[in-house]
């Protein structure tokens, strides 16, 4: 496994994970259905919703195979496919400059993610400080939809 732990600005509320080769955004997959799962997916791009608008702690890791579930460390947890065409995974906040963003070398290929998020309920009432965390492990696999492994309560 190799792993990249990073703080990124995560403006507007979300960061992403993208395949250097792809271009356009999310702005037409940020609808209910990805708001309520924190998550938003587009060719080649995840989009991971957070709840503050400010820096917040991001751990990425890279496995051969699927990686053990430990829900119970988490507040929620999706998972979705992505497709790394290029070799290259970007991981970067909506506004950061693309060519200073963040990169890990993978084999081209399917990838699949888990997007795990905790600390959920720490954040304080001003809607800046707080102990969330994010965390997305990605391993090789076939495309797969969407899929909520555990809901944060609300």
């Amino acid at each position: 496994m190799r792993s990249i732990q990073l703080s990124l600005f995560a403006d507007y509320f979300q960061f992403y994970i993208q395949d250097e080769a792809v271009t356009g955004d999310l702005s037409g997959s940020w609808n209910g259905d990805a708001t309520a799962r924190l998550l938003a997916v587009a060719p080649g791009t995840i989009g991971i919703g957070t709840i503050r608008n400010t820096e917040v702690p991001v751990l990425v890791e890279v496995h051969d195979r699927k990686p053990p579930e430990d829900l119970d460390a988490w507040d929620h947890v999706v998972e979705a496919s992505i497709d790394l065409k290029s070799g290259c995974l970007v991981i970067a906040g909506c506004t950061d400059y693309f060519p200073d963003a963040t990169r890990m070398d993978v084999s081209p290929g399917c990838y699949l993610s888990r997007v795990s998020y905790g600390g959920l309920k720490s954040l304080s009432k001003a809607g800046l400080t707080g102990d969330d965390h994010y965390r997305v492990q990605l391993w090789p696999g076939a495309s797969s939809a969407v899929s909520v492994i555990k809901q944060r309560s609300t």
